[in-house]
């Protein structure tokens, strides 16, 4: 027996309104439905609304079907949305075409509602497995924040986006003081547990969507900042640091309080096309080992001119 699949979104792409009102009445009680008459229209809605799954017509004027896929599947940000063509063009060569442009099904008009719903669902289940994998494979098992791949992609993407724009970019490097003595003294159960609260204070810390923290290894955190300058690097690194103390984790063995705390390295600089992201993880690396020779329970922060890297 298949597993029900959560209440999703499905956009319905259709130049004539006839076609997307019966799509919509096959679905209405099951799903959120979209509609758009047209391929720029559907891109549009795409990118604002993350369908879950593309119900798409090939043949539309201006952008017909074939060439809203091909733009649908060539942006990263919607690439991996299915779409299962909805049309009358039964033949062999279209529905081929169609799947080497990257649709998962393809149903003929007039299609039976039953066939329709089925096909969806399973298409749907699919999805929603490959979203769990991959939910997976970047989150940390411990901590159940990202881990270290999924931090490597967000700071490249974020590296770049910065470069677009001309924007700033704060890196943070984040290491719980004396954990080791810390897991040598109440033993690795305790030292897991907290890893996992202090996991959680820093995401809770975090206030701004595009903000973002991940588990860097072992007892080591990053924290990406997008669009935050040296201005706003205290109050940041200082709200982080709170949560932590705030927990108020004994911590015996700690020569700087009673209580786990951390310390931070941060940098932060406008990204340049010229360089690459690893001169501010760097730069964040070496601030964090100025704030552990320096006391530890503490920050420091460098604002980065661009060096082209040989």
């Amino acid at each position: 027996m298949t597993q029900p699949v959560a209440k999703a979104t499905l956009l319905v792409v259709d130049d004539a309104p006839v076609n997307i009102r019966f799509l919509a009445g096959v679905f209405q009680d099951e799903h959120r439905i979209l509609a758009a008459t047209g391929g720029e229209e559907a891109i549009r809605i795409a990118l604002q609304e993350n369908p879950d799954l593309v119900l798409l017509d090939i043949m539309m004027p201006q952008m017909d079907g074939y060439q809203t896929i091909q733009k649908l599947k060539g942006d990263d940000r919607t690439k991996k949305i299915p779409v299962i063509f909805v049309t009358a063009r039964d033949s062999q060569d279209d529905e081929a075409r169609g799947l080497d442009l990257g649709a998962i099904d393809y149903i003929t008009k007039p299609g039976s509602p039953a066939i329709i719903r089925a096909r969806v669902r399973n298409h749907l289940e699919l999805k929603h497995y490959r979203d769990t994998l991959e939910r997976l494979s970047t989150m940390d098992g411990l901590t159940e924040i990202a881990n270290r791949r999924q931090f490597d992609t967000m700071l490249d993407q974020e590296w770049r986006r910065g470069a677009r724009a001309s924007s700033p970019l704060t890196l943070m490097l984040l290491d719980v003081d004396f954990f080791k003595p810390f897991n040598d003294h109440y033993g690795h159960q305790a030292g897991d547990d907290c890893l996992k609260a202090v996991a959680a204070a820093l995401r809770g810390a975090l206030l701004r969507v595009t903000d973002f923290v991940a588990r860097y290894g072992g007892e080591e955190f990053a924290a990406l900042f997008p669009g935050l300058d040296a201005s706003g690097v205290p109050n940041a690194a200082e709200r982080l640091r709170d949560q932590v103390q705030s927990l108020a984790i004994p911590h015996a063995k700690s020569s700087v309080a009673e209580h786990v705390t951390i310390s931070i390295g941060a940098a932060t600089m406008v990204p340049h096309r010229d360089e690459n992201a690893q001169f501010l993880l760097k730069a964040a690396d070496d601030r964090l080992y100025v704030a552990k020779k320096g006391g530890r329970n503490r920050f420091t922060h460098v604002t980065l001119e661009g060096v082209v890297q040989e």
